[in-house]
């Protein structure tokens, strides 16, 4: 008997050869604050989750893999044609954590060998493919590379090999503020203010709809030395 999987791969559609980074873009959530599937929100003349997957395109990383979960059937269209894999997890209601673990270990089952894996929302419309290549500038050596926006550390984060395990072990709808806070000694950060954007209700997403995108500020790199603990879930 074959034992049950998390996740599903579908839609699979070729990849070219680029890094030996992979991305995980996380959008199986079920919207219920804002009360309608946000990943299908327009925002400057596409969906939100076609926005988040093109700017995960644009990182130069492969391969990308897109987390879907709850309304996958309606939200898996706004993908079609694009250069990436779509994971759906089928366990979404426990939390952030089941869709981190789909992801990593759909990406890992494309790319055995990858050297990094860089977690991001769907929700964080203001971020950039310049806002990933940031994180990405840094020699990754043992250190996790996370974006720090309003005091906080947080996503887009970048993991090396040796804490795939962990991101696969996290539980509950924490994410990974665990084990960000659990190595934060040896976390870098990159000053990433556009991350701070996200659309979890109606009133999130009229404030950035009157609002023009921000610029990609010139990014600082800099070590948390007296950063506070406060990290994002994932």
């Amino acid at each position: 008997m074959i034992g049950f999987r998390p996740y599903t791969l579908s839609h699979r559609f070729p990849l070219m050869s680029k890094s030996r980074v992979g991305i995980v873009v996380l959008a199986a959530g079920a919207s219920e604050r804002m009360g309608t599937p946000k990943q299908l929100l327009p925002i400057a003349g596409t969906s939100l989750i076609r926005r988040a997957a093109l700017t995960a395109l644009g990182a130069d990383c492969s391969p990308v893999v897109v987390v879907l979960g709850a309304h996958a059937d309606l939200i898996r269209p706004e993908l079609a044609g694009l250069d990436i894999e779509i994971a759906i997890n089928g366990q979404w209601q426990l939390g952030m954590s089941s869709s981190i673990r789909c992801g990593v270990d759909a990406l890992l089952s494309l790319q055995p060998d990858s050297e990094g894996i860089l977690l991001m929302l769907a929700d964080q419309p203001a971020l950039t493919s310049r806002s990933l290549r940031s994180l990405l500038r840094l020699d990754l050596g043992v250190a996790i590379v996370a974006a720090r926006y309003n005091d906080t550390l947080g996503t887009p984060a970048l993991f090396p090999p040796h804490h795939f395990q962990e991101l696969r072990e996290l539980e509950g709808a924490c994410g990974a503020r665990n084990l960000i806070q659990r190595h934060l000694e040896a976390v870098r950060a990159v000053h990433v203010p556009e991350a701070a954007r996200d659309l979890d209700s109606p009133e999130d997403f009229e404030s950035f709809r009157k609002n023009e995108l921000p610029l990609a500020p010139r990014c600082k790199l800099e070590m948390p030395a007296a950063l506070s603990s406060k990290t994002n879930g994932l």
